[in-house]
């Protein structure tokens, strides 16, 4: 699932599984992008087969942060930190997207694995689909800057209280398998600013 505006300066918010062997675990990735910059992805290990029943993949997305959960628990809080220059997604509208997509020259294993067309076809299902959002208009939003917030519902300034603070550290301790944040081959002139600030 992936919610992305257009153009060349796009904004994009991606939760996507990544292929696995049979047997692995599956990965879950996560990603952001704003004025078009992405590489901002973590990767998390889910502590349950997600083929085995219906799971809830939540985005909240509101103007000041990106909250990624699963079955309520938070998994990855991304913070709008435009105030120390770090881009955030929050001024082009975006569509939500769902689909399957062959992308086995780098998500399985780093490419090393490649999808078997023998078991094609793929399918996805998805029930109770729920999305609570400003509507993007003739040139301008529903959710207007200086409207109440309650006319523009809790999600609109929620955050996460303690209890799903503490959640979220126990993913990140615990199944969290990739993080851009820590990977100083791929930022050898330094590491992105909001890594600073976690």
């Amino acid at each position: 699932m992936q919610l992305s505006s257009k153009g060349s300066t796009w904004d994009e918010i991606d939760f996507e599984f990544l292929g696995n062997l049979s047997g692995d675990p599956y990965i879950l990735h996560t990603n952001v992008f704003s004025q078009g910059k992405g590489n901002r992805e973590q990767q998390f290990y889910l502590w349950f087969d997600p083929t085995a029943d219906f799971h809830t993949y939540s985005i909240l997305w509101n103007p000041q942060r990106i909250i990624f959960s699963v079955d309520g628990t938070p998994i990855r809080e991304f913070k709008n930190m435009e105030s120390i220059g770090i881009p955030f997604p929050k001024n082009q509208a975006m569509r939500i997207y769902s689909s399957l997509w062959n992308a086995d020259d780098w998500a399985t294993r780093g490419g090393l694995v490649k999808t078997d067309w023998s078991h094609a076809p793929f399918t996805a299902s998805y029930r109770n689909f729920n999305a609570n959002a400003c509507v993007w208009s003739n040139g301008a939003s529903s959710c207007k800057s200086n409207a109440p917030s309650s006319t523009k519902g809790a999600w609109f300034s929620q955050e996460m209280d303690s209890a799903s603070q503490q959640r979220l550290r126990w993913v990140r301790k615990n199944f969290m398998i990739y993080n851009y944040c820590t990977n100083a081959k791929r930022f050898p002139q330094g590491l992105p600013p909001e890594c600073k600030m976690a």
